[in-house]
């Protein structure tokens, strides 16, 4: 089976392809095929927005297409930034401004529990559907720690890997991630 990936954020796809490598015959991102779209994510939960993705791109194929939407939720920010995670500091939309807000939100804050997750739609081209859901926990550093990773991995201390995703290798990382977890999921249906 062929497999489209719906993102256009090229460390997303990278992580996609190297978790699901031997998984799929061939595996594509949009660019790969040629796809200039980017969906609105106007849903209120990871979920609805993961099928909007799914259902928009599946549009431009007749490949399976796997989306996700994932975000990290802070326990005394009351979930915060969740589904706006990529867009928390707002426009133009910045790795670096998000983990500065994030950072000042969480300046007096003694609570530092969070957790990363990740909700994963699979559309085949019959229009069936399947969902995987994955979470890893943690907490907020007080400052960047490792440069691997993107968007939050620098403060997200994991407690099982006992360390930044911004200090874990590539392999360390899709171990324990939500994103990895999600995939596993929905593998594990398939």
């Amino acid at each position: 089976m062929k497999l489209l990936i719906a993102s256009n954020n090229k460390h997303k796809v990278a992580e996609i392809k190297k978790i699901l490598s031997g998984k799929f015959d061939e595996i594509y991102s949009l660019a790969e095929c040629g796809i200039d779209a980017d969906p609105k994510e106007s849903a209120s939960d990871f979920l609805g927005n993961a099928r909007i993705k799914a259902r928009e791109i599946a549009r431009h194929t007749d490949l399976a297409v796997v989306a996700d939407d994932s975000g990290l939720e802070v326990e005394a920010l009351d979930g915060a930034p969740g589904v706006y995670s990529a867009r928390y500091a707002g426009e133009p939309c910045s790795d670096e401004r998000n983990n500065d807000k994030l950072l000042r939100e969480m300046a007096t804050i003694t609570d530092r529990r969070a957790r990363f997750v990740t909700c994963m739609v699979l559309r085949f081209p019959s229009g069936r559907e399947m969902v995987g859901v994955g979470e890893v926990k943690g907490e907020i550093l007080t400052e960047r720690k490792g440069r691997n990773g993107f968007g939050y991995d620098p403060l997200f201390y994991s407690y099982e890997l006992g360390k930044s995703f911004g200090e874990a290798t590539d392999d360390e990382k899709n171990a324990v991630s939500h994103r990895a977890r999600a995939l596993s999921d929905l593998m594990r249906q398939l």
